[in-house]
């Protein structure tokens, strides 16, 4: 047998052990034969489809000894063994061994060379769940250990070694770090490569991390402490985020830098832009350091005013008392730093800084007395009056008329063109639809070039579902809905046009009762995929989906449809696409499209023609209510009562015919809404549904309010409201979750429903203030949250909206007498006042003049008195 059968046969029987010494054997007219023949062979057979890939990805060590063993030039070796299909090798310390005992007779400057490219093609690790080195470190390590070349300048490799220590201890292979061959090298990388925080902070259960190791062999002396430490600071120096920085705040805290050793200047220098948690720590360093006399009295004067104009109260709170603990010589540096407080709106921090300044006055000089001055205009009365009384008179600063920005909603993006050839669907379908608009247009072309020309689609789109399709003929993988994602869903359409035969199998594989219940809607979207592959599976066709959206909300034209349905040529349509249509169709319709509707001659154009001529389907009454509710706790068996927010949907009337007989059941569980039992319910889907019933709103938001406070997909508010029908109590509620969102990039998409309802004029102020102060008296809902949201839509111009909904809100959530404030509350009124006054309105809120009149000067009684001024005298914002 020649070597390249040989070799062939271990790699294809997964034999390695017995490959690596079949190619210590070779000379060099055995490897040049395997060379000639290798790289063709992969190709070819990754070329055989999605099995005969995932067969070379089981065999890539074998591919990977024979690559090293037998390509001639170090670059041709790295980049054999950098290829897509031979990466991930399930033992990559095994691999890198056996490797390098197959290259150990390379000129010494082949491996050296290899071992720099290799190194050179690390990529960095973007790691989620357990440690892990990443893919190449083990080689690439071995071979810089083997020459003892030094490390090319590679971020991934620093941070693939923290990792592997990382990793290595977690399983409980940790070795004593001090002893790691790289560890000298290392060391000084940590403080400038990317990737390594996580690394270095990683603990999961165990009791020491890498920092703690590190700081350890500080304090034993096996790495430099100074190395250490001028490591921090200059990764403090080169900025981040906090998290990048957190490893290295928590390193240097472990060191316990003497006085001398702090860099005073680089520090104060800092302040003003490093992220909070560094600045907790400088802070403090500092403040150390002047106990000791290491700052003088100009740094120190720099380093409070940072403190005192960061936008954090902490370290506003951490200057004024670093200010409070220094002498009055040092009146000149610390006054401007107070001043800069009297814009706060926290009345303790203002209220303290105006103390201290009256303390310092008699020990200022002019320059200081005028910054003084200058700032305290900004102050209200009393302590204003204070401040004069040390310093001089103070000019109150103008009242400047409040202006708000012009409401514009934002439109949705534009539907682009329907799919025209064969070659263009698998193109699109090559770019991964992502939204469910992607889907839809993805769906409809298959479904009509398939009618058209069939196997012309068959061919087309071969190639990428063999390049997608994971083990089509196991379905045995699929559990939890995972068969049911619409990725997948959409791949089996394809599947059961190119190979309806397989398709059959798959379907027949994942038949059976779901193992959870599921939301009606999420089953209705999966319902019409299931048709649509029934009918393909059975060699059928459709000309044309009914159900495609012409507008972006999901809409479809009625003249689009009862042209669709004559298509059809009197045959009936796909059931559940049918019924899709009818809910897309806009609320209002030309009379004369009933007509031509009635023209049809199957049973659907008869439902169709009396939904066009009666407006489609009445609304049905919709409500919710926050309830107490029994479940079994997700930390035992027991049974635990919560308190949760419920939605119901009654149908107004009952369909009459010829809507009843085919509409009533279909209809029925999308039309009516029961509580969910057992664990509250999950939704995955949440982006599809504004699209399933864009002219009913409501019932739409019904839904939301029963799977959105578990799903958190709060995306979804802002496809709903730009649909129609009637918006209420539903709607309301709905958004008012999303507002109460932990995640601000969820709460903005609240906002951005708020913003469009306002700008359209649709806003339920009401219902939707009625809402905010039911869920916070329920506790759930976070008042800082919903706050935040109302500031951002306050800002886009919806001042008038957003106090009318503050107007139904507040009564309610204002303490009674004898009562503590809300947490929060005193912003909350602070958004009130700017909104009351954008507004120029007059109003008599229920508690406000009560908490207006109680004593002190907190910021919730301050805000209160402000909004009870602004409201009764209707103040104008201009």
């Amino acid at each position: 047998m020649n070597p390249w059968q040989e070799v062939v046969e271990r790699i294809e029987a997964g034999d390695n052990k017995d490959l690596v010494e079949l190619l210590r054997g070779f000379g060099e007219l055995g490897r040049r034969a395997v060379a000639v023949q290798l790289p063709g062979y992969l190709a070819d057979r990754v070329g055989q489809g999605w099995e005969a890939r995932w067969e070379v990805r089981d065999r890539a060590a074998g591919f990977r000894l024979a690559g090293a063993a037998c390509l001639g030039g170090a670059a041709q070796v790295a980049a054999w063994l950098n290829r897509r299909e031979l990466r991930g090798v399930s033992a990559p310390e095994t691999d890198a061994a056996r490797i390098l005992s197959l290259i150990e007779d390379r000129p010494v400057k082949w491996r050296e060379e290899l071992a720099v490219r290799l190194v050179r093609r690390l990529r960095p690790l973007t790691r989620r769940g357990w440690p892990r080195s990443g893919e190449g470190w083990e080689l690439a390590a071995a071979l810089v250990l083997e020459r003892g070349v030094d490390v090319p300048d590679s971020d991934a490799f620093v941070a693939g070694w923290a990792w592997r220590l990382t990793e290595r201890r977690q399983t409980g292979e940790a070795q004593d770090l001090a002893q790691d061959p790289l560890l000298d090298q290392m060391v000084p990388r940590l403080f400038h490569a990317q990737g390594v925080a996580e690394a270095l902070a990683w603990e999961n259960g165990r009791s020491t991390t890498m920092i703690d190791e590190l700081a350890a062999l500080a304090a034993a002396g096996r790495v430099r402490r100074r190395t250490l430490l001028e490591g921090c600071a200059s990764r403090f120096m080169a900025g981040g985020e906090g998290g990048e920085l957190a490893p290295f705040v928590t390193l240097w805290r472990r060191l316990g830098a003497e006085v001398a050793e702090i860099p005073v200047l680089d520090f104060v220098r800092l302040l003003p832009s490093a992220p909070s948690l560094l600045v907790e720590l400088m802070a403090e360093e500092l403040r150390r350091a002047d106990a000791a006399g290491a700052v003088d009295d100009e740094l120190w004067a720099e380093a409070v005013q940072a403190l005192t104009f960061r936008a954090e109260k902490k370290h506003v709170t951490a200057g004024l008392r670093w200010i409070a603990e220094a002498a009055p010589s040092r009146a000149e540096g610390a006054l401007p730093a107070l001043a800069t407080v009297f814009g706060q709106d926290t009345p303790a921090l203002r209220d303290r800084a105006v103390r201290l300044a009256v303390a310092l006055a008699p020990h200022a000089g002019e320059p200081a007395r005028e910054a003084v001055r200058q700032e305290a205009g900004l102050l209200p009365d009393g302590p204003r009056g204070r401040i004069e009384a040390a310093f001089g008179e103070v000019a109150a600063a103008p009242c400047e008329p409040l202006a708000g920005a012009v409401l514009i909603a934002r439109a949705l993006p534009g539907l682009p063109p329907p799919i025209a050839s064969a070659a263009e669907l698998a193109a699109w379908l090559e770019a991964e639809p992502a939204a469910p608009a992607q889907f839809e247009r993805a769906l409809a072309a298959l479904v009509e070039l398939s009618h058209r020309d069939r196997r012309a689609v068959a061919r087309a789109l071969r190639p990428w579902l063999e390049s997608r399709w994971w083990r089509p003929l196991d379905a045995n993988g699929h559990f939890f809905g995972l068969a049911e994602n619409h990725g997948v869903l959409l791949a089996r359409c394809v599947l059961a046009v190119v190979s309806p035969d397989h398709s059959r199998v798959i379907t027949a594989q994942l038949t059976g009762e779901r193992p959870f219940a599921e939301p009606p809607l999420t089953l209705f979207v999966r319902r019409r995929f299931h048709e649509i592959i029934e009918r393909l599976e059975a060699g059928a066709t459709v000309p044309v989906l009914l159900a495609a959206p012409t507008a972006p909300t999901g809409h479809v034209d009625a003249e689009i449809l009862v042209t669709r349905m004559e298509l059809l040529d009197g045959a009936e349509p796909l059931e559940a696409d049918f019924l899709q249509a009818l809910l897309r169709l806009p609320r209002r319709s030309e009379p004369a499209l009933a007509v031509r509707a009635g023209r049809l001659t199957s049973r659907a154009g008869a439902v169709l023609a009396a939904w066009l001529r009666d407006g489609g389907l009445p609304d049905p009454v919709v409500g919710w209510a926050v309830e107490p509710v029994r479940r079994r706790s997700p930390y035992s068996s027991l049974m635990e009562e919560v308190v949760e927010a419920h939605a119901r949907v009654e149908p107004a009337t009952t369909l009459a015919e010829p809507l009843a007989e085919p509409l009533a059941e279909p209809l029925g569980e999308l039309w009516a809404l029961e509580r969910t039992t057992g664990y509250p319910g999950y939704a995955h889907d949440l982006e599809w549904w504004p699209s399933i019933m864009p002219s009913h709103r409501e019932v739409l938001a019904a839904h939301l309010v029963e799977y959105l406070p578990t799903s958190g997909d709060t995306e979804v508010l802002a496809a709903l409201v730009h649909g129609e029908g009637p918006l209420g109590a539903a709607t309301a509620g709905v958004i008012a979750v999303g507002m109460g969102h932990e995640r601000r990039r969820q709460r903005a998409a609240a906002a951005d429903a708020l913003i469009t309802l306002a700008a359209r004029g649709q806003l339920p102020a009401a219902d939707l203030g009625a809402a905010v102060a039911t869920l916070l008296q329920a506790g759930l809902l976070k008042l800082n949250r919903v706050t935040a949201v109302l500031e951002e839509v306050v800002m886009a111009g919806a001042h008038a909206e957003v106090w009318s909904v503050l107007a139904a809100a507040l009564p309610p959530t204002l303490p009674s007498p004898g009562q503590r404030p809300a947490a929060g509350l005193g912003d909350l009124l602070a958004v009130a006042v700017r909104a009351a006054t954008l507004s120029g309105v007059s109003a008599d809120l229920e508690g406000l003049a009560e908490l207006a009149a109680r004593k002190g000067g907190s910021r919730v009684v301050e805000q209160a008195r402000s909004l009870a001024q602004v409201v009764a005298s209707g103040a104008s914002g201009g």
